[in-house]
């Protein structure tokens, strides 16, 4: 059990319980993927709310929470533990995004008038030198690329459906931003599927999307390996 000590910022007092719950669901969360919790650390529903200063009840509907997507498990005798990383389920969902954003160029491709491309354009046709180069920037830069394709189509039922798929995916999706050559290469990528889209080749178009996003899974599951064995090789104690 690794958890840093306890922060200082909040009390137990006014903060809206639904507020409060989410905030601990998104400390623990940011936890497991950070790798200051791995597979296998085991922790107390005390030692949570010592750390962010709240009561054991919000505590123990964002742990809840946290089961229910697979993410940790409890023990009646042993406690809460972290499940190991569910590959799977993060690689159907991706498959799930890949179909969604292929039927979105699609459409774009076909559609009587030219789709409004124009904030996009302006953010990834860029010259090298004027690109970003901070990670977490970039990260979002990019989930709103992908999110902008799918409601240039004006079917905001896809769109609804392809922004809940995004924030499942949003806190590993970012590790594949912690290198350069990633950040890099998403602006040549993003710049090939956007003109592609504005030359109306919809085929060229959905080949490079799929390329792109089959990349960044591959690239976060390899990242996310690594990390995760640098991790536990500092942890050597942590429990199977």
């Amino acid at each position: 059990m690794k958890l840093i000590k306890p922060e200082k910022t909040k009390k137990k007092t006014d903060e809206p319980r639904t507020n409060l719950t989410e905030r601990i669901y998104q400390i623990i969360k940011d936890d497991i993927f950070s790798f200051r919790l791995v597979p296998g650390d085991r922790f107390s529903e005390n030692e949570i709310a010592e750390r962010v200063a709240a009561s054991r009840t919000p505590v123990r509907e964002a742990l809840a929470r946290l089961q229910r997507e697979g993410y940790v498990d409890v023990s009646f005798r042993s406690g809460w533990k972290v499940n190991p990383f569910d590959f799977k389920k993060f690689e159907q969902l991706y498959d799930v995004r890949i179909i969604l954003e292929l039927a979105a160029i699609k459409k774009l491709c076909e559609m009587e008038a030219a789709p409004d491309l124009e904030d996009v354009k302006r953010i990834w046709l860029v010259k090298p030198e004027e690109r970003l180069k901070d990670g977490p920037t970039v990260c979002a830069l990019d989930e709103r690329f992908h999110e902008q394709l799918i409601e240039a189509t004006g079917n905001m039922e896809m769109a609804r459906i392809h922004h809940e798929i995004t924030e499942r995916l949003r806190i590993i999706r970012r590790i594949d931003f912690t290198q350069r050559n990633r950040i890099e290469a998403t602006y040549e990528e993003h710049a090939k599927i956007l003109r592609t889209i504005i030359e109306r080749r919809a085929e060229d178009a959905k080949s490079y999307l799929k390329t792109h996003i089959e990349a960044s899974k591959a690239e976060v599951r390899k990242i996310t390996l690594h990390m995760l064995y640098e991790a536990q090789q500092q942890h050597p104690d942590t429990s199977d």
